[in-house]
């Protein structure tokens, strides 16, 4: 499988903006949601290949979101990667314990996001 559409759950602009210059590099269409709610619906009408999901947004939060995305037949197959400042253990434990495949930690180099998308692809 290839990584042709990417989606970025991720409420603060500036994390937005560093997620797409680093993604773009990749070639696939990105999309983007700023809160949980968003980016469950996201997945379920543009089917992405690949999820990064920020944990700590306003409304549904990135745990919960994740949890909805990977336990709904329709889009349980699509990977989350949680990209947070919260990874402590047991954040990650928590992360994986939603249905996350892997967790990335906020500050992230571009390495960190691509090696991501080589290991779901």
């Amino acid at each position: 499988m290839s990584v042709n559409k990417i989606l970025v759950v991720e409420d603060d602009p500036v994390y937005q903006q560093r997620m797409f210059d680093i993604l773009r590099q990749t070639g696939a269409q990105l999309l983007l949601a700023s809160d949980g709610e968003q980016g469950v619906n996201l997945a379920k009408q543009e089917q992405p290949d690949l999820i990064f999901m920020d944990v700590v947004m306003p409304g549904m939060d990135g745990f919960s979101a994740c949890r909805q995305i990977t336990s709904d037949r329709a889009t349980r197959h699509i990977p989350v990667v949680i990209v947070s400042s919260k990874h402590e253990d047991a954040d990650r434990v928590w992360a994986q314990l939603q249905g996350a495949k892997a967790v990335v930690a906020k500050p992230f180099s571009e390495q960190d996001i691509l090696n991501q998308v080589d290991a779901h692809g």
